[in-house]
């Protein structure tokens, strides 16, 4: 048995620097990457951040896809993929911390008037702007889940008026929670900022269009750092050039890298960071680890996933 490390991606972490990482947890076990791979028939267990398309039919004893990360959209619709091969992905803290922080820093811009004051100093002009008041702001979470209710957890400990929406009912000691079709449109109406971290789902997907758009808080602050397919990037362009919602800031979009010539780049009330929300793995290591063990000794694993649900 032999666990591959393959990232698929430039701009993180490399597959050598995984590789050496991994090593160091369970230094026994076979671990290789795509640049020395030796006898692929010999891999069981293959780690992904992005699956190449041609990388499961070079397997054929491929037992398990251990995900780098939460989204596994593309990995369980993946038509090389044999259907007794498992799917398995990450719930790391520390990720889930820096998403939080990261839809905080927006909300906090956002609240002090970040960029009224920056523009006022580009004028040269002493212009004060009382900060918004914390108590008085609703702030929105779609998507209650592991990193959600971490996001719906540090704002409300923060002192904001917090709302979470999820398709099914959840409870969030401090925290106003809706689910259900019929209640998102109503939340959105409420909130001053909204923090997107959904799943990529036939349920998800195109959730942020035209019609929600338009239910939102006219100056509102929408942020998504869950996936980028959530949105309607057509209809998001539309609805910011009539100020409902106000400003966009996107670390996710439906293509990544964002090509230059995508208006979103350009436009003045959107703000683009390049998939960086959530970064360092932490001890979620650990786990890749312990699944490939769990594997060995034919126990179940750690975050499975549901194939046919997608999640």
């Amino acid at each position: 048995m032999a666990l591959l490390v393959n990232i698929g991606h430039d701009g993180w972490y490399r597959d050598t620097e995984l590789a050496d990482e991994l090593r160091r947890i369970m230094p026994t076990v076979d671990i290789r990457t795509l640049a020395n791979p030796g006898d692929l028939t010999e891999v069981t267990v293959l780690a992904v951040s992005k699956l190449d398309p041609d990388l499961p039919a070079r397997l054929p004893n491929l037992a398990l896809v251990q995900k780098l990360g939460a989204g596994v959209e593309t990995i369980v619709a993946h038509p090389a993929i044999a259907p007794h091969v498992q799917v398995a992905r990450l719930k790391p803290l520390e990720p889930a911390r820096e998403i939080a922080e990261y839809c905080l820093a927006y909300v906090l811009q956002g609240q002090r008037n970040i960029a009224a004051h920056a523009a006022s100093q580009a004028r040269t002009a002493w212009e004060p702007l009382a900060p918004k008041q914390s108590h008085k702001t609703r702030v929105g979470v779609l998507g209650l889940g592991h990193i959600g209710g971490l996001t719906a957890a540090l704002m409300r400990d923060l002192g904001f008026e917090v709302h979470g929406w999820s398709r099914s009912p959840k409870q969030i000691e401090g925290v106003r929670c809706h689910h259900g079709a019929e209640a998102l449109e109503p939340m959105l109406n409420l909130c001053d900022y909204i923090c997107a971290i959904l799943p990529s789902t036939t349920e998800t997907r195109g959730l942020i269009n035209a019609q929600t758009l338009a239910a939102m808080k006219p100056g509102a602050t929408f942020i998504n750092a869950g996936r980028g397919d959530l949105v309607d990037e057509t209809a998001l362009i539309a609805a910011l050039d009539q100020g409902r919602p106000g400003h966009a800031v996107l670390d996710v979009l439906c293509t990544e890298p964002l090509p230059a010539q995508d208006p979103l780049w350009q436009h003045p009330n959107v703000t683009i960071t390049p998939h960086v929300s959530g970064w360092h793995l932490g001890n979620a290591l650990e786990d890749v680890m312990e699944n490939y063990r769990r594997l060995t000794a034919g126990e179940p694993l750690l975050h499975a996933v549901d194939r046919k649900r997608g999640y």
